[in-house]
């Protein structure tokens, strides 16, 4: 039994105590196996922008395979694709990472939008998470600097924004054009197991 093995427990404890489900898998084979028993093809399925959801392989199954899948890349304008993020929210089942996750069990997330933080607070039936072992911090405070440092900053390289961190690999706390609109900490479930955290052994998106 592998050290992260061993935290995936704990934090898998933590899940349960905050009415959440959780899963440990080894790798992002058995994490896309996981998140397909989970899901069915007549659910309406929406996602939030993950690249962890994409390394598992998930996006090509979800488009080629039949799914009832929301794809919001569909959308040819900026107007289509903010319609195609609101259907997201009342999907059956909602797709995403968190850009970290505390030993005891706490979600935290950054977003610019809002749209992913707004789905997973309420609104789709189910949440399905899934988190590689990069994410995991000790606590709230260090999941903050750990999103701050390392999710930020390659975030936005990676959508072409022009964002202090950006150009300069820090954050500035900016707010003209910030993709860190919205800082939201999920404690609890209100609604139990509506959230599904499936842990990953491996290292997954940013």
């Amino acid at each position: 039994m592998d050290y992260f093995s061993i935290q995936a427990n704990t934090i898998i404890k933590g899940l349960n105590r905050r009415n959440m489900a959780g899963y440990y898998v080894e790798n992002k084979q058995e994490a896309l196996k996981k998140v397909l028993e989970l899901i069915d093809k007549e659910q309406s399925i929406g996602m939030g922008g993950s690249e962890t959801i994409k390394e598992i392989g998930l996006v090509d199954i979800l488009r080629n395979d039949g799914y009832n899948f929301i794809d919001r890349e569909r959308g040819q304008t900026h107007e289509q694709r903010a319609d195609l993020m609101r259907q997201c929210l009342v999907s059956d089942i909602f797709l995403m990472s968190t850009n970290a996750i505390t030993l005891d069990g706490q979600l935290v997330n950054i977003d610019g939008n809002s749209n992913r933080v707004a789905a997973l607070c309420f609104g789709p039936h189910q949440v399905i998470i899934v988190v590689g072992k990069n994410k995991v911090v000790a606590d709230v405070e260090s999941a903050i600097k750990r999103i701050r440092t390392m999710a930020c900053v390659p975030n936005a390289q990676r959508l072409s924004l022009k964002t202090p961190c950006a150009l300069t690999g820090k954050c500035s706390e900016c707010l003209e054009g910030t993709m860190c609109a919205q800082e939201v900490i999920t404690r609890y479930s209100r609604e139990k197991d509506r959230i599904k955290v499936i842990l990953v052994g491996e290292g997954l998106g940013y």
